[in-house]
């Protein structure tokens, strides 16, 4: 069986406000369904996961400009 791809990092903090995995960027239901994805679904939603984390991260470094 082939591995599965995932962009799980363990550093599994769900951010109270936008709801997404600080260490990946996946919703709480994508972490849950994950294993019953398929891998063109799971791409799918890779491949939107670095947008998601920059604005993630967004707010902190605005905070550090300020």
């Amino acid at each position: 069986m082939a591995p599965v791809s995932t962009p799980c990092l363990r550093v599994c903090i769900l951010d109270p406000e936008t709801g997404l995995c600080e260490g990946c960027g996946r919703t709480r239901e994508e972490i849950a369904r994950w294993g019953s994805m398929s891998e063109e679904e799971r791409l799918a939603i890779m491949a939107g996961l670095p947008e998601r984390m920059e604005r993630l991260l967004l707010p902190a470094a605005s905070e550090e400009s300020a």
